[in-house]
């Protein structure tokens, strides 16, 4: 196993973890009236979204040592998923220091996140 298969190895579940750290302090509200974003979720965007880049910056070499393990990534696939969490991390930035999140805004963050997991898996 070479370096590079180590670190995305180690990447990937950072990822996964991360985005969890996203959606399940979300979830934990839904039964809140008065609902509010913790800063840590921040931090849990940014995480994933720098596991995911670092993910994605090593998938060519990797692709170059061995095309048959690790195939080239689809370009829409990883654009759809940055820009959804570009959207996330911009409305958790914007909402995370007020006392009171809108439920609107609760629930858009919900759905995207809940939209991200999906791509990772079905696409």
């Amino acid at each position: 196993m070479t370096s590079l298969a180590w670190v995305n190895d180690v990447a990937l579940p950072v990822h996964i973890i991360a985005v969890l750290g996203i959606l399940v302090p979300l979830l934990l509200q839904a039964n809140k009236s008065e609902r509010k974003i913790g800063v840590g979720v921040f931090y849990s965007g940014v995480l994933a979204l720098v596991a995911g880049l670092l993910m994605v910056g090593i998938r060519t070499p990797l692709h170059n040592q061995n095309a048959d393990k690790w195939p080239l990534l689809n370009n829409a696939w990883v654009g759809t998923k940055f820009l959804i969490l570009l959207i996330i991390l911009g409305l958790i930035y914007r909402n995370f220091k007020k006392p009171v999140v809108k439920n609107s805004i609760w629930a858009l963050l919900v759905a995207l996140t809940c939209a991200n997991i999906l791509i990772a898996i079905f696409w």
